[in-house]
């Protein structure tokens, strides 16, 4: 069996790869090793699950639910909302296992399974592993030990978490949003009454795209992952930004008063200058990805931030800022994390930050993101090579150094393996975008020669 968990939980198409069988095992399996880890110390454990609003969404709910109180796992429903929701009331509640029900901004017919540990992080990857094993060996015959009469868990709907939620959300604002109007596109996901009710009750006006969930239409030519509409909105309106967000809403990205998509790096610059004014910003230190905008790096440097880059992958971010201590990190894709208020990436809680920073500066966000200059940046993906060679090539590595000598200062080259496929991607960054597209090509011709 391959590996289930990936970087961000069990996915696949639901009911074909993600079916309710498995999401029942998995669920047994997390109670049971979670148990024998001591997370549960005696007491009788509890479980938060949420989920997002798409239609597996309600059979897959309803087997995690099985699963866990058949474990002996008291559950609380808190119905659809938002990933970093569920992690924060896992923390808020003390419960002793989150499960967050989505795929995030994939398309409809995915679905995902992710488990948050006690405090509403995510589980090491040790409590992965150990959980794969342990449904592996009951599905091939290894009977569960099955509680039964009083120790069975039971189920209740949490409903209280949606204000809870949002309360935590207003309550950890450094001012109101009074004055500004801001066009929210919610993916037709979890934040679509979660993002527009936070944002009125911290004082905007609010309109709002993209939030009539139906079960089928997430992320459906909308959210984070599909600007076009927001971007239209905003000047329809004349509103001061927009706000973006994917399906289960742990991420964001935005726009400014004349449409002009606002990315995840440009956000971090943002919020670092706030941070740092603030004394947040600890160390005076941001983390991002080796995908940063070197335009990012620049500006960083300039105001006296350091910038620390990690592999791609929020969970690579997290992990660098729980173990050095840093305040705040994200990536371009706009998952962003504000690890004093948040476990997770909170797109709600981004956005929310990033209108309190135009409402207290009285500044545009277009004025407040040009503290970075996002340097043109080109992608190649070239398939069907020996990606395991990428590092060690000496043609490739002369070739490297050739195009770096070409960029000097304000551009760069990197080269990574795809980690599920034959392919090597090239990323070139310069100050002219003709120039990184010639670079770049050059770059992959010389990775099809040398590694093809």
């Amino acid at each position: 069996m391959g590996r289930l968990f990936g970087t961000d939980g069990v996915r696949g198409v639901a009911n074909a790869d993600l079916t309710a069988e498995l999401a029942l095992g998995l669920s047994v399996a997390a109670a049971h090793v979670l148990a024998e880890a001591g997370t549960f110390e005696g007491h009788r454990p509890t479980a938060v699950v949420g989920r997002d609003p798409r239609a597996s969404g309600e059979f897959l709910e309803a087997a995690v639910v099985a699963g866990l109180a058949s474990a002996g796992v008291d559950v609380l429903r808190v119905g659809v909302l938002p990933t970093p929701a569920v992690a924060y009331l896992t923390g808020a509640l003390g419960a002793d296992i989150g499960v967050m029900l989505s795929a995030s901004h994939n398309a409809m017919p995915d679905n995902g399974v992710k488990f948050f540990a006690r405090g509403g992080h995510k589980l090491a990857d040790e409590l992965e592993d150990r959980i794969e094993t342990v449904y592996e060996q009951h599905r091939t015959g290894e009977p569960w030990a099955r509680p039964t009469g009083a120790g069975v868990g039971r189920v209740s709907d949490y409903a209280e978490g949606f204000d809870r939620y949002v309360a935590h959300l207003i309550g950890v604002l450094p001012n109101r949003l009074d004055g500004l109007k801001v066009v929210l596109d919610e993916a037709h996901g979890a934040a679509a009454h979660v993002s527009p009710e936070a944002f009125a009750r911290a004082g905007a006006e609010v309109i709002t795209i993209g939030a009539e969930p139906d079960g089928l239409n997430i992320n459906d030519g909308c959210g984070s992952t599909h600007l076009s509409l927001l971007r239209a909105a905003v000047v329809e309106h004349g509103a001061d930004l927009g706000i973006a967000h994917d399906g289960d809403a742990d991420r964001c990205l935005a726009v400014d008063g004349a449409g002009e998509e606002i990315d995840g790096d440009q956000i971090l610059a943002v919020l670092a200058l706030a941070m740092r004014e603030a004394g947040q910003l600890r160390k005076d230190t941001v983390v991002g990805t080796v995908m940063s905008n070197l335009g990012f790096k620049i500006a960083m440097e300039r105001e006296g931030i350091q910038l620390v880059q990690t592999a791609v992958g929020d969970r690579y971010v997290l992990e660098s800022m729980k173990a050095e201590g840093y305040a705040l990190g994200g990536e371009q894709s706009g998952h962003v994390i504000v690890l004093d208020h948040a476990t997770t990436g909170d797109g709600t809680l981004t956005g929310l930050m990033l209108a309190a920073r135009v409402a207290a500066t009285g500044r545009s966000l277009a004025d407040l993101a040009g503290v970075m200059e996002r340097l043109p940046q080109v992608l190649v993906n070239v398939p069907d090579v020996d990606k395991s060679r990428v590092s060690t090539s000496p043609e490739l590595a002369t070739a490297v150094a050739e195009a770096e000598r070409e960029l000097g200062a304000t551009g760069r080259v990197l080269l990574r393996q795809s980690g599920t496929e034959p392919l090597v991607r090239v990323m070139v960054e310069a100050a002219d975008i003709e120039q990184a597209r010639a670079v770049a090509g050059r770059l992959a011709d010389v990775v099809k020669s040398a590694l093809g």
